[in-house]
């Protein structure tokens, strides 16, 4: 499986999509962004742990990291390997002594680990092409609301393809403006959107 390094490059919130949270990766070595929604507990975990506040009980995820440093093993990667019927799916990657084991999980429960284990964070380029979209520029990474870039006419192959490619450019942008505006279950559906016309495409 070839699979791209990404790291987390935003995490939003808003009070009117239902609990709905944000979280945008970015590929490492590369220009493409990977949004997903996540829940509110998850999102919270997240959260607390990149900007290092502590709660005063450990949360699941501090004790998940807590037994595993116990058992003397430790966290290797954490994969997203998966997109099916428009819900991601992770791999938690584990060694303890000789022994190296995969576990199934939620990308959310899988980042909130690798944020406290250090442990890098990996998307399968099957998932990458059917759900990231590229940004037109890279004036700053912090920037969560970058827009989405278009292809290039001359790239196009055939008039059916050329307007496939314009009606995805259009859907990223539309994906971008529902991100930037926290409105996250439009930004769902339009991401559920991309991976249809994308699979048409490809």
């Amino acid at each position: 499986m070839h699979k791209v390094q990404v790291e987390i490059l935003g995490l939003s919130a808003s009070p009117s999509a239902g609990g709905a949270y944000a979280l945008l990766l970015k590929e490492v070595f590369g220009v493409r962004r990977l949004p997903i929604i996540i829940g509110q507990y998850e999102a919270q975990s997240i959260a607390l742990e990149m900007e290092g506040i502590k709660p005063p009980r450990p949360l699941t995820h501090d004790l998940l990291k807590s037994i595993i440093d116990n058992l003397g093993a430790t966290v290797t990667e954490i994969i997203i390997n998966e997109l099916k019927e428009n819900t991601f799916y992770a791999k938690i990657k584990i060694e303890i002594a000789t022994l190296s084991n995969e576990i199934d999980s939620r990308p959310s429960d899988a980042i909130a680990l690798a944020v406290r284990t250090g442990a890098p964070l990996f998307v399968a380029e099957d998932v990458m092409k059917v759900a990231s979209f590229v940004p037109s520029s890279e004036d700053s990474d912090e920037d969560f609301s970058d827009t989405s870039g278009t292809a290039s006419e001359k790239d196009l192959k055939g008039p059916k393809k050329n307007l496939a490619e314009t009606k995805l450019a259009q859907l990223q942008d539309q994906l971008r403006e529902a991100i930037e505006k926290e409105d996250y279950e439009r930004a769902a559906n339009l991401r559920d959107e991309i991976t249809k016309l994308s699979g048409s495409i490809n």
